[in-house]
């Protein structure tokens, strides 16, 4: 095993005097290309090249000697430090940090980032990332081959974003564009680089420096499955609160989801999907419908996309989604729903026997399904009497081979 292990952040500034003695003394230096050609690396010292950092990790877990790794930013921040420190390799390590890419990005823009959520993309989470730029008002993301702006950009389509674009930040080749984000798939970027994704609903007011990082949990209404009076009365049969309470139960909407909600009636459901932090993608074929979906987002502080059209035929085109909610259309739309393999599906009947064929259907598509009685009665406390009932079967599906 190495006999120290250094890991050395580097930012394009000068080394700092530890940097320099703990590299000055390295037997074995681990880096990228540009970083195993800095002068300071000892010309008798072992080099690789970094690619797999689980790979340099063994090399140097049996190397004799000291040992440096030299990483972009903050090697403690989404870097190498999580892999180095990993049980199986058995290394201790030193840590010499320096500014995160991140924290570069938004100093060339110029702005803020306590507010911002920060995201990896790659190719197995590109996705993912995604749907924080489609939720969230200011996204920095990490990118990675494969997973960059063009991509962001392609998958954003219908959502309109600006893109500030840093390429290869700390280097004498650094270049920062702003573009909008359709414009983004035009362009071959250099890596690595940084995308800051901004757009969406207008968050904290100028000068509110906040209380914690990212998004702040604490705004809005507090509590779930809001009353009928939160988005201007008149909710629809399958709107109720205790009926949403549920569907928003089973399904679990959290960040870096998708989430479908067909048929969103007056918004109410997608609404509260999406102050849990998921991407919304709300249907409907009634143009009231969705104007009044649009008018709950924009009174709570959300961003949904709102598509206008008929369901099952309308949805061919969305992007996959990871939770839906069907609030009308019957097997059909269930059906359609079901071929796109979301993880769960929630939807409601008013029947015995249209709930048995949906649920039916949910079964032959591979779900595990649950259904539930719902009845609520509401009361008037003043004089104890009832004053509306209603009363709906809940279904659930759950796809066992797809991961939550």
């Amino acid at each position: 095993m190495a006999d120290r292990v250094t890991v050395i952040g580097w930012d394009g500034s000068p080394l700092t005097a530890a940097a320099r003695s703990a590299l000055g003394a390295a037997t074995l230096v681990a880096g990228a290309a540009h970083h195993l050609t800095l002068p300071e690396v000892p010309p008798a010292a072992e080099r690789i090249r970094l690619g797999s950092v689980a790979l340099a990790a063994r090399r140097i877990a049996g190397h004799r000697g000291t040992a440096v790794v030299l990483a972009d930013g903050d090697p403690g921040f989404f870097g190498v430090v999580r892999t180095l420190r990993a049980p199986e390799f058995g290394l201790e390590v030193e840590v010499v940090p320096a500014v995160s890419a991140v924290a570069a990005a938004f100093a060339r823009a110029g702005m803020p980032w306590d507010d911002a959520q920060v995201v990896v993309a790659h190719r197995r989470t590109l996705r993912r990332a995604v749907n924080v730029c489609r939720a969230h008002t200011k996204v920095a993301v990490l990118t990675s081959p494969g997973a960059g702006p063009a991509e962001l950009g392609l998958l954003l389509e219908g959502v309109h974003r600006t893109f500030v674009v840093c390429e290869e930040l700390g280097t004498d080749r650094e270049r920062v564009s702003v573009l909008t984000s359709d414009k983004a798939i035009d362009h071959t970027w250099r890596d690595p680089n940084v995308v800051i994704v901004i757009g969406g609903p207008a968050g904290a007011p100028a000068g509110d420096s906040g209380w914690i990082s990212g998004r702040d949990p604490g705004t809005g209404p507090r509590g779930w499955a809001l009353p009928a009076q939160a988005y201007g009365g008149g909710l629809g049969e399958g709107e109720t609160e205790l009926l949403r309470a549920a569907q928003l139960a089973r399904l679990g909407p959290r960040v870096g989801d998708l989430v479908w909600d067909i048929g969103c009636g007056s918004g109410a459901f997608a609404t509260e999907a999406a102050r849990a932090g998921a991407a919304v993608l709300a249907v409907d074929r009634d143009l009231e419908a969705c104007a009044r979906t649009d008018a709950s987002a924009r009174h709570h502080g959300v961003h949904l996309q709102i598509v206008r059209g008929t369901a099952p035929h309308v949805l061919e085109n969305l992007p996959e989604p990871d939770v839906v909610r069907v609030g009308g259309g019957g097997v059909a739309v269930v059906s359609a729903v079901a071929d796109r393999r979301p993880q769960r599906i929630v939807t409601h009947a008013a029947t015995r026997d249209t709930a048995e064929l949906v649920g039916r259907d949910l079964t032959e598509h591979g779900y595990r399904v649950e259904c539930a009685l719902l009845q609520s009665v509401q009361l008037d406390t003043r004089a104890w009497t009832e004053t509306e009932r209603s009363v709906a079967f809940l279904l659930s599906g759950v796809l066992p081979d797809r991961r939550p």
